[in-house]
């Protein structure tokens, strides 16, 4: 295999979002049992990923279980698991056993993407080049914060940043800033004449009618990874950071990220690099692991269920209805079903669902549908309101949603917008004020007064807050606006916190879009 000489990440999948089932799949097939040279096992891992949906049936036809291969050097690469060198049983790391835990996997991997670094053990493997020794998608971060650049697109992280960010100095950082406004003032003209062969695939031989589409499709995957941490947001071809994740940003490149060293050494590596945002050290003795029972097997199948189920529903408590789901898709007693979630998951887990929720809001109109039933789901399964989905009907004199609260005596009006930037429109200020409130009773029974309106979309133009100070004037209700990325937060708050319907008729009664420090 060629040296690769830019940043190279392996993609079964470009997108992070399936990392919890991928992962859940993994520890149900190989987790305390030989991995190194085991292709049956490799194979049982492929074949658990195609019946769960998680990659696509192939014909395999040398069935030597390198598509297993290929997920589970995913899951390393990303230091969720590692192999154990003495006997070659893998394991997970503490950041692994904390997704399966039901914590959530944006946090988690968050904290993964960001320490991401060359060299590492996958690097080495892949024959990544020796000059690198950078962290990435910290080198991306610098350089969205960077008032020169500002947004970055996939072609200038493919043909720039890629090949030319080798280290985390600021002498490397001020040469690529340079090199981005060269090709940005005079595109493929700036590159050096042997960029192509230099920069050539693993493979060594150049696709000359597509000289570009490897390092382009690495590009599109490291965007995709950022973008799944909520702290960037792409517009029109540009990734941006995410405005209310400035702060967030700033105090991350404020603290400078060590190497970790011994990248040659597989196991030390990966369990220092999979500590989890809650732990400093990884002490676990690993050497007495014991036999795995039926017992134990079954558990692990359980788990893998609820991971499953709970990445495409919102769970805040586990209830009999969950227990029977699950003891139906595993086929193991109830009494086990409800023992094991209880015990692992006591706040049921709504993290991987979130991270689903967050994509949702930035997909326009092709997943509007979806966007609303997703947000009926959170209000009525987390926050515990009558959320009646009204959006399928198409109908310009209904909401998206209409909530009910019997606890606090007011129904609620919510508008989902599926944009990176949206605007209340004449015509939408007109629906809201005229169609929606004022005449409330043409699809809603209730008797009780509306508490408040509000916009849930990906993110708000800079005058939004004017837009929506407007409506409350002329309809004398208050409203608001909240992105996505800031009603994640207020979700993950209540889950510690609470909040009461009176709390969140206040939080969402504020006038203007809700931000971040509103959320206490």
């Amino acid at each position: 295999m060629a040296t690769l000489n830019y940043w190279w990440v392996t993609r079964p999948k470009r997108k992070l979002n399936s990392i919890p089932e991928v992962l859940a799949a993994f520890s149900n097939v190989a987790l305390s049992v030989r991995w190194s040279a085991s292709r049956n096992v490799h194979i049982l891992f492929e074949e658990e990923l195609e019946r769960d949906g998680l990659k696509r049936v192939g014909e395999r036809r040398d069935h030597s279980g390198s598509g297993g291969r290929t997920y589970q050097a995913w899951l390393s690469s990303l230091g969720l698991i590692f192999i154990q060198e003495s006997t070659g049983t893998p394991f997970l790391t503490l950041a692994g056993e904390a997704i399966l835990s039901g914590k959530s996997p944006v946090e988690i991997l968050k904290n993964q993407v960001l320490k991401y670094q060359f060299p590492s053990p996958f690097g080495i493997k892949t024959h990544v080049s020796e000059k690198f020794k950078v962290h990435p998608f910290i080198f991306l971060l610098r350089l969205l914060s960077d008032s020169r650049i500002e947004y970055l697109t996939e072609e200038e992280i493919a043909k720039v940043v890629m090949t030319e960010g080798i280290n985390d100095s600021e002498r490397c950082f001020e040469y690529v800033v340079e090199r981005l406004l060269a090709f940005r003032e005079s595109g493929d003209k700036s590159l050096p004449g042997d960029f192509i062969v230099t920069h050539a695939p693993s493979t060594g031989r150049v696709n000359l009618n597509h000289p570009y589409s490897h390092l382009n499709d690495t590009a599109n995957t490291m965007v995709n990874w950022l973008e799944y941490t909520q702290l960037i947001f792409r517009d029109e071809g540009k990734m941006m950071i995410s405005p209310e994740k400035n702060e967030e940003v700033n105090r991350i490149l404020s603290q400078k990220l060590s190497f970790i060293d011994r990248p040659e050494d597989h196991e030390f590596f990966q369990r220092k690099y999979g500590l989890d945002p809650w732990h400093q050290k990884d002490t676990r003795n690993l050497l007495n692991t014991g036999t795995v029972s039926s017992k134990l097997i079954d558990m692990q199948r359980i788990r893998q269920a609820f991971i499953a189920f709970s990445m495409h529903r919102p769970i805040a408590q586990i209830g009999a209805d969950i227990v029977s789901e699950i003891a139906l898709q595993t086929g193991t007693d109830k009494v086990l079903v409800e023992t094991v979630l209880y015990k692992e998951y006591p706040h049921g887990a709504i993290g991987g669902f979130l991270s689903r929720y967050y994509e949702m809001a930035f997909k326009g109109r092709d997943e509007a549908v979806d966007f609303e039933i997703a947000t009926t789901s959170i209000f009525k399964d987390i926050l515990g309101y009558n959320a009646i989905h009204l959006g399928q009907t198409g109908s310009k004199s209904a909401p998206d949603i209409l909530l009910i609260s019997d606890d606090d005596g007011y129904q609620a009006i919510i508008d989902n917008k599926a944009y990176s930037k949206y605007s209340i429109s004449g015509d939408h200020h007109n629906r809201m004020v005229h169609n929606y409130i004022e005449n409330v009773s043409n699809y809603s029974d209730s008797q009780y007064p509306i508490g408040f309106f509000s916009y849930i979309a990906g993110g708000f133009i800079n005058t939004i807050d004017r837009q929506i100070q407007a409506e409350v004037d002329e309809c004398h209700v208050c409203g608001s606006g909240i992105t996505v990325g800031t009603f994640i937060k207020l979700l993950e708050r209540h889950n510690q916190k609470n909040y009461s319907h009176s709390e969140l008729r206040e939080l969402f009664s504020l006038n203007r879009q809700i931000l971040l420090s509103d959320i206490r």
